[in-house]
C-alpha cells in the first residue's frame, strides 16, 4: 500500500482506505508505465504479422527495446525477414509452430524462447489448429525501416503456410 503523499502525479481510480491506496488502475508515465495489453491496439509489421506494441519509446519511458503480442491465425506464416539493427527474443505463448533462422529450422511451442540475432533471416509458421500468439522482445525498438523482406508479399498479410 502507498501513502497517499506519494500520488503526486499519479492518474486512475483508486480505493481509499484509512489514508492508504488500495488499487491504481492507470499511472503516470513520468516513473512508471503500466500498460494493459487489452487497451493496445494492433497493426501490421511489415513482414505481415499482427502485434500489439505493449512499450516502446512510443508509449512509454524507455528507449532500448520493444515488447510486443504477435498473433499468427492457424495455417498462416510470416513473410522471411530480417533487421539490420535489431535482435529479438520470441516467446510462444500459445499455440504451435515452426520457426526457421538462416537455413536451421526447429519445432516451437508454448514456453519455448528464441533468439534472433540482427541480420538473421527468419520466418514463422504457424502449423496449429489454433492461433500462435508470442511475446516479441526487440532492441532496438522494433522499426518498419529496420525490416528487410527477403521473400515476394504474399496477396495478404500473414500469409498461408508454403
Amino acid at each position: 500500500m502507498l501513502p497517499l503523499e506519494c500520488l503526486h502525479g499519479w492518474v486512475g481510480s483508486s480505493i481509499q482506505k484509512g489514508g492508504s491506496l488500495h488499487a491504481i488502475h492507470a499511472v503516470d508515465c513520468s516513473e512508471m508505465n503500466v500498460v494493459n495489453l487489452n487497451q493496445v491496439d494492433s497493426f501490421i509489421t511489415k513482414d505481415g504479422s499482427h502485434i500489439r506494441e505493449l512499450m516502446a519509446y512510443r508509449n512509454a519511458n524507455i528507449r532500448n527495446q520493444s515488447l510486443a503480442e504477435a498473433t499468427l491465425p492457424s495455417g498462416c506464416a510470416t513473410d522471411e525477414h530480417f533487421h539490420e539493427r535489431s535482435e529479438e527474443i520470441y516467446f510462444i505463448l500459445e499455440g504451435q509452430g515452426r520457426m526457421r533462422i538462416e537455413d536451421e529450422e526447429q519445432v516451437v511451442q508454448v514456453g519455448d524462447a528464441i533468439a534472433i540475432p540482427p541480420g538473421k533471416r527468419h520466418k514463422l509458421w504457424n502449423t496449429g489448429k489454433q492461433s500462435l500468439r508470442l511475446l516479441c522482445c526487440c532492441a532496438p525498438c522494433y522499426e518498419h525501416e529496420d525490416t528487410v523482406v527477403t521473400e515476394p508479399k504474399s496477396p495478404t498479410h500473414s500469409s498461408k503456410q508454403s
